[in-house]
């Protein structure tokens, strides 16, 4: 019976310890994620690559990244504005027209040889989804091989 006793009181106390721990890492102002998003680049379904992506993938001079900073900040502002259009095809005809002067800014900034891996890296973000948007599967053939 003690035996049983001093268990349930090491139970009691570890749970304790384990949901203030839980409660105090939720109040923490520093466990916030960092600026350019989560780890891999990729700010959950917003915008495409981070800066930092680009830079190392691209190997982007000094010169470069805060023109391809602007250029990707601009973008995903405007992106931002069109979340409340209520029209579904005028919202993707204008989102369509914002990548594609994107990827021209983009174009004027990076040398040829960095533009053409940076169109390869949007084709692999893709992630080979048809027209539209909607996700492989969802009513999609799959894509050729």
């Amino acid at each position: 019976m003690k035996l049983n006793k001093t268990l349930m009181i090491a139970a009691l106390v570890a749970g304790s310890v384990f949901a203030a721990d839980i409660a105090v890492r939720a109040q923490d102002s520093t466990n916030t994620p960092p600026a350019g998003g989560p780890p891999g680049g990729r700010q959950r379904g917003r915008g495409g690559p981070s800066i930092e992506m680009l830079t190392t993938n691209l190997s982007l001079t000094a010169d470069q990244i805060p023109k391809v900073k602007a250029a990707l900040d601009e973008q995903r502002q405007k992106m931002g504005e069109l979340r409340n259009e209520t029209d579904q095809q005028v919202r993707r005809t204008k989102m369509q027209s914002l990548r594609t002067d994107t990827t021209a800014k983009m174009k004027e900034i990076l040398t040829a040889e960095q533009f053409a891996k940076f169109e390869k890296m949007g084709q692999g973000m893709r992630g080979n989804r048809p027209p539209g948007g909607a996700p492989r599967g969802a009513g999609a053939p799959p894509p050729q091989n």
